[in-house]
């Protein structure tokens, strides 16, 4: 099986804080709020996954299924409306967001546009 290189990875509400929060004062996180219910979002994951390779770690990918834990409670924080919702985070504050699932492009122009 594939291995997830390191710079995507699950995460949960116990230790965002940490791999989100405060790892995107290095460099950018792409958090993926989404469900296995959800299809949409199982559409855009190898998408996203595919674009965030291509910039070869200068951004990471933080996946957070809302309904595992206590996740959806990061889900409602956040305002999370619907599934799949892609946030960027950078210097530990949300920047950005898009809603549903898109094309690789648009999701490249997307972190183009934030990490320039």
């Amino acid at each position: 099986m594939h291995k997830k290189p390191d710079y995507i990875f699950d995460v949960d509400l116990h230790d965002f804080q940490q791999r989100v929060i405060e790892a995107s004062h290095q460099k950018p996180v792409l958090v993926d709020f989404w469900a296995d219910w959800c299809s949409p979002c199982i559409a855009i994951a190898p998408v996203l996954t595919r674009v965030i390779e291509s910039f070869a770690g200068q951004v990471q990918l933080a996946k957070l299924e809302v309904d595992e834990g206590d996740n959806m409670k990061l889900a409602g924080h956040y305002r999370v409306r619907g599934f799949p919702t892609i946030i960027l985070f950078k210097n530990g504050e949300e920047q950005d967001r898009f809603s549903s699932a898109r094309p690789s492009h648009f999701i490249k122009e997307f972190i183009d546009s934030h990490i320039i």
